[in-house]
């Protein structure tokens, strides 16, 4: 029993710290690749390169493009799962390719790590997508605190108990994983998406913001929240384990009670919110 426990130990150890089954040397990588001034459809490269202790698909890409081929595109900034920008499709599941540890795909049984674009969004050029509708919904729903009353003299408090209401919601980091994953945007072409429903819940539960009607009217409508049906690719796809599918079932609520109470700010909708930040 000791020993199974200490070899489990050792596992888990392993995992952590970023290594590889015993014996990897190297790894191949399969990319997504697609110039649209030269090839008329995608196509999948090969690239076999020596694996490192703690590599994440990022280093791996970044160990390509350095030392193979200088014209892989794709994106990235901040390198720890904070800014969105390198989501990619990777092995099959919506990842980071900055939190992918290469070690856990092969644990997991992968004997190669495919990295795709992310799925139902243009490619402008190998595993960077085109995300102007994605960034156009977003901005829709009008994404910043709105008030009414006189500013306070200093910050407006909010209190342990009132953050929490929006602790996972603030966590999201924008990187269109569950935008791409949704059936109904990719058959609604006008549907705002499940990023910018699960933002507007957020900004209609702070306790900060003084326009909840107008909100509420924003995406009160067939092409917002109702458009949801309750598929859950949204929850599965999201890296930082958010439910946006909570937080839509949570609009649809509102909206019937604020209906129900006869609510005049539905109809305001953006028209209230045009003035900006």
């Amino acid at each position: 029993m000791g020993l199974l426990a200490t070899t489990e130990k050792t596992r888990v150890s392993e995992e952590r710290a970023g290594r590889a089954p015993v014996g990897v040397e190297r790894v191949v990588l399969k990319v997504y690749r697609f110039d649209p001034e030269t090839d008329e459809r995608g196509r999948l490269d090969t690239f076999e390169i020596p694996y490192v202790d703690g590599m994440t698909v990022l280093d791996a890409l970044f160990t390509v493009l350095e030392k193979i081929d200088g014209s892989l595109a794709f994106r990235f900034s901040c390198r720890e799962g904070i800014c969105g920008a390198c989501a990619m499709f990777i092995n099959g599941s919506y990842r980071l390719a900055c939190e992918t540890q290469v070690a856990r795909l092969l644990r997991e049984g992968h004997r190669e790590v495919h990295v795709m674009p992310l799925p139902h969004l243009p490619v402008i050029r190998d595993l960077v997508v085109d995300m102007t509708r994605f960034w156009e919904c977003y901005e829709a729903i009008a994404p910043w605190i709105v008030t009414r009353s006189a500013d306070p003299e200093k910050e407006r408090p909010q209190s342990p108990e009132e953050r929490k209401l929006i602790d996972e919601y603030v966590g999201c980091i924008l990187c269109g994983s569950c935008f791409s994953s949704c059936p109904s945007v990719w058959t609604g072409k006008e549907y705002l998406g499940p990023t910018a429903m699960m933002k507007t819940f957020r900004w209609l539960a702070d306790t900060r913001d003084e326009a909840h009607d107008e909100r509420l009217g924003l995406v009160a409508h067939e092409k917002g929240a109702w458009r949801c049906h309750t598929i859950f690719n949204c929850v599965e796809a999201c890296p930082k384990r958010i439910n946006p599918t909570s937080a839509i079932q949570g609009l649809k609520g509102r909206t019937v009670a604020a209906l129900l109470r006869g609510a005049k700010g539905l109809r305001a909708g953006r028209k209230a919110l045009a003035d900006g930040p």
